[in-house]
């Protein structure tokens, strides 16, 4: 762990600043909105844009590092993302949110390629493994420790929207003056969704339903706070449990996964996070029900995907997980982008109101119990021992994040086939 910290110290600095930033602005938004007088419907526009140009900017980005280069990228798309936080508060005008996120959303897909290639060139075999869970952690961090940024300053004001422009322009600082050299950038081959479906029906649909439950945690939880009333200090609370519950729970449900069915561990752990957003949407009138109902939610939401991610992997030839990676965020990014266009309908008066937002995630976690539920009586079950190590997941990452975490499962499982034939 040292010497990944040793070797990477600026790149996860200026990727937890860049969380923070980027944590920040979507809690700020989610109350300012409520303040300017914006619908839920209208807010869900807004939240939209963001996971729109975050999938247009995963397609593109490679493309733009191979013309110009990770350092020119780099700087100039965080230049964009701290512009675009300062013209929110300077331009209270809902179409300009909607461009602006949009924006902010393919740059912020941008950033987070170069820097994962860069921690992927970074990283040996040795520490791989280790330098991807601290990655993961980091950027959980950045995202908890924006939500208590948004009580410096009035949401009503500039400040809290000045910290967050602050935070994205400091992070390339780091980065910037001690990555050294600059790696080559190359992606695997990419596998066609029909493949990638025809290989492994329940990660690619579970993919999808996932992207809109993130995208209601990630994007919503601030405008379904502020529908209910909470007060500024409680926004911040309440958004921070679903990445806490993230932080706490990830490591201990990648511990289990690798030691029984994962499509039974799947039903069990969206069957809880779904009970528990029907729990929220009957009992959320008390402030300790809705946190304690946020963390669990966050809990299981977020290592659901590393959960999908390693059962696909269970049912690919080793040269195929690394390829199957951009499919696989492409998926979860279209289930991302059309996630808050259903709550904001949902969250309107005319339709349920506020609960809309925990009957969104309840329905699509309990899709996924019974599609999982299903599946698992179409195909045999994968020997425990025959299965690969679950890769350490965010939903918040990239494909080449996601194709990182391949190949270090991969690497994994091959040291154990040679240790195992060694030994026997």
């Amino acid at each position: 762990m040292f010497q990944v910290l040793s070797s990477a110290w600026a790149l996860l600095l200026g990727i937890g600043l860049l969380m923070l930033g980027n944590g920040l602005q979507g809690t700020l938004l989610g109350v300012r909105g409520d303040i300017e007088g914006y619908s839920e419907f209208m807010m869900s526009l807004i939240v939209a844009g963001y996971f729109v140009g975050l999938l247009i900017g995963s397609w593109m980005a490679p493309g733009m590092i191979r013309r110009v280069g990770h350092v020119r990228v780099f700087a100039a798309l965080a230049s964009l993302i701290s512009a675009v936080m300062v013209i929110y508060p300077a331009i209270p005008n809902p179409i300009v949110w909607i461009i602006g996120r949009i924006v902010v959303g393919f740059c912020f897909s941008g950033v987070y390629v170069t820097a994962e290639s860069w921690l992927n060139n970074a990283a040996d075999n040795q520490n791989r493994g280790k330098a991807l869970s601290l990655y993961m952690v980091v950027m959980t961090l950045g995202l908890v420790a924006a939500q208590g940024f948004i009580l410096i300053g009035d949401p009503a004001g500039y400040l809290p929207f000045v910290i967050a422009s602050i935070a994205v322009s400091i992070s390339f600082a780091p980065i910037l003056l001690s990555i050294s050299p600059t790696p080559a950038f190359d992606t695997a081959k990419r596998m066609t969704l029909r493949e990638l479906m025809e290989a492994s029906p329940l990660g690619c649909v579970g993919m999808f339903l996932l992207g809109g439950v993130f995208s209601a945690q990630f994007g919503m939880a601030a405008v379904y706070a502020t529908s209910v009333g909470l007060e500024t200090y409680q926004i911040s609370m309440f958004t921070a449990s679903f990445f806490v519950g993230a932080l706490f729970l990830q490591f201990p449900l990648g511990w289990i996964s690798d030691r029984m069915e994962r499509r039974v561990l799947i039903i069990f752990v969206a069957g809880t996070a779904s009970a528990a957003s029907i729990m929220a949407m009957i009992l959320g009138g008390s402030f300790m029900l809705l946190l304690t109902s946020a963390f669990v939610i966050g809990g299981l939401v977020n290592p659901l995907y590393s959960l999908l991610l390693a059962h696909t992997n269970d049912y690919l030839e080793h040269d195929d997980m690394a390829a199957a990676s951009g499919g696989l965020v492409f998926i979860n990014g279209l289930g991302a982008s059309s996630g808050p266009l259903i709550i904001g309908w949902l969250m309107s008066d005319s339709v349920i109101g506020p609960n809309g937002f925990f009957l969104f995630m309840a329905v699509l976690l309990g899709a996924l119990v019974f599609y999982a539920a299903y599946r698992s009586t179409q195909r045999a079950t994968v020997p425990v021992e025959e299965t690969g190590v679950m890769p350490v997941m965010s939903p918040t990452a990239t494909s080449v994040a996601v194709e990182f975490a391949q190949e270090y499962a991969i690497e994994t499982e091959l040291e154990e086939q040679e240790n195992a034939a060694s030994t026997g």
